[in-house]
């Protein structure tokens, strides 16, 4: 049996683990039984598919029996699948740590019951998002997760996340509007939504028109993604969302944004038409970002603009247009998802020891618990590109990239990149030397928590005994597995470089893409590019 055919699956799984504990919503065990137990299953499944890629390469699965380009189309390559099982298994961390972080806090009813169900339809969304073969199915993926994310964001509904969901939804909106015209644009041009047969169809549009959607795409897709200066909505709506869906978001829904820019860019519009727009993007996104980073002092909002500045990375990967480029990108993507996500979960468990995800009230955390500060220095060194770190190895590759590009454009993004990476490096140890380091006493109005030390027994004469809150170790646990697992992106760098070039080679060529679609006797028009290829 061809592995490949079971990516269906991949969408399935998901949805079956909301039905059931949607009908177990007044059975918290078995709830988390089943949502863990399901996702699971579902990254074991993915792992297969990404084992089936790396070996077999590019496969698609017909949906219904339906021929392309009328019916659904899911299509398993080295960049989908590495996608899948890099979002799942972070996907499969943070689910711990939620539960972890329920069962500490006695939340068993609703409605932080509901959580399940929901973030199971936010990861079938996800999956979907990557598999899809026509721009339709891809819609419709975004608008899965997208609904989910609503319902998460708003969990609890104080009036900080309400404020924040109403923003999040209007530009969500905003963005799927431009995607759906967008696509009844397409469709109206072409006659077909399937993304193999517009890869062929495109290329015989004038001129005007195909810019006209080309642009279209992008902006749709930049939104979601996050890139300047359409990211003004990420920094104010990620931060107030619980600590578990603040990670989830920040690590998955920017990356799906990015993952439909480059699958559109290398396979419907390749070339380098609108690739020096990019790279300007990429380099506003990374210096903007990273100076909104240096101006905060709450860690929650310090880490959602490392994160809009480090999607510039990635945008400059697939700006260039070569394979070192994309490559690269496609390395950064899969590295940052683990590390960012890592980080927001770390953040959460330092508000819950220090009472404060701000800087200002925050000290001694180093002596108050030193796993929590080995937690937090792994992932920030990774995020900051120290070496031997896989954030290291990542920025070199777009670094060479960009260098071998050789265009004065490209040179400015070398140094914006060396540049950020060094600012992203100076914020990490400003919230390390304040939050970490320093004594507590020196802290702006610290907790009585931090004041306590580890015995939580207070200083000085006659002073009362505080209660330490000890971390769950579930939360603990998945935590550490997380930071364990962007660890191991630097062990095993180098098979992964070789899948993400394999992954780039593919994308840019087409053929394998369009021919596992619509068949092996299918003609693939050369690719006109300006160079780099």
């Amino acid at each position: 049996m061809n592995i490949a055919s079971l990516a269906p699956l991949a969408v399935v799984l998901p949805i079956l683990g909301a039905a059931l504990t949607f009908l177990l919503i007044r059975h918290s065990r078995a709830q988390r039984a089943v949502s863990i137990g399901l996702l699971s299953l579902t990254l074991a499944l993915e792992c297969l598919l990404l084992a089936s890629a790396w070996n077999s390469g590019t496969a698609a699965v017909t949906i219904g029996g339906w021929l392309p380009p009328w019916g659904i189309v899911m299509v398993v390559d080295q960049f989908s699948s590495l996608m899948l099982v890099v979002s799942s298994a972070v996907s499969l961390a943070v689910l711990v740590y939620a539960t972890g972080q329920g069962m500490a806090d006695g939340d068993e009813d609703a409605p932080v019951s509901i959580f399940h169900p929901t973030y199971l339809i936010l990861v079938a969304g996800v999956s979907n998002a990557f598999l899809s073969g026509d721009l339709f199915n891809l819609y419709v993926g975004f608008e899965i997760l997208l609904t989910a994310s609503y319902v998460l964001m708003t969990l609890g509904g104080t009036g900080p996340r309400i404020r924040a969901g109403v923003t999040y939804v209007v530009v969500s909106v905003v963005s799927s509007v431009l995607f759906l015209i967008a696509i009844a644009m397409v469709f109206g041009a072409t006659g077909t939504v399937n993304m193999a047969d517009l890869a062929l169809k495109l290329g015989d549009l004038d001129q005007g028109t195909r810019t006209l959607l080309h642009v279209m795409l992008l902006v749709a897709f930049g939104i979601k993604a996050a890139v300047f200066p359409l990211s003004f909505w990420l920094p104010d709506s990620y931060p107030t969302a619980p600590a578990p869906v603040t990670a989830v978001f920040a690590g998955l829904l920017t990356k799906v944004g990015v993952y439909a820019m480059v699958r559109t860019e290398t396979l419907l519009f390749p070339g380098d038409t609108l690739n020096t727009p990019l790279m300007v993007v990429a380099l506003l996104t990374m210096v903007v970002g990273i100076l909104g980073a240096l101006a905060q002092s709450d860690i929650k909002r310090l880490l959602s603009f490392t994160l809009v500045s480090h999607i510039g990375y990635m945008v400059f990967g697939l700006a260039m247009s070569s394979v070192a480029g994309l490559a690269a990108a496609v390395f950064y993507v899969a590295h940052h998802i683990t590390i960012q996500t890592s980080l927001f979960l770390v953040t959460g468990l330092i508000e819950r020891r220090g009472g404060s995800s701000s800087v200002d009230r925050l000290g001694g955390l180093a002596k108050l618990s030193p796993l929590l500060a080995l937690l937090f220095f792994i992932p920030g060194m990774n995020l900051a590109g120290i070496p031997p770190f896989s954030g290291f190895l990542g920025k070199v590759g777009l670094l060479q990239a960009g260098i071998e590009l050789g265009t004065p454009l490209a040179y400015a993004l070398v140094i914006g990149g060396v540049v950020t990476s060094l600012l992203t490096l100076l914020a990490i140890a400003r919230v390390w030397n304040r939050a970490f380091w320093r004594k507590p006493e020196d802290a702006e109005h610290p907790d009585p928590v931090l004041l306590a030390g580890p015995s939580g027994r207070a200083a000085g004469p006659g002073a009362k005994i505080n209660t330490v809150t000890l971390l769950p170790r579930t939360m603990v646990g998945s935590t550490l597995g997380l930071v364990v697992l962007g660890v191991a992106l630097t062990v095993f760098a180098g098979p992964l470089f070789g899948l993400s070039d394999q992954a780039a080679r593919d994308m840019l060529d087409r053929a394998p893409y369009i021919q596992s679609v619509l068949g092996s006797d299918t003609a693939v028009p050369a690719t006109v590019t300006g160079g780099g290829r």
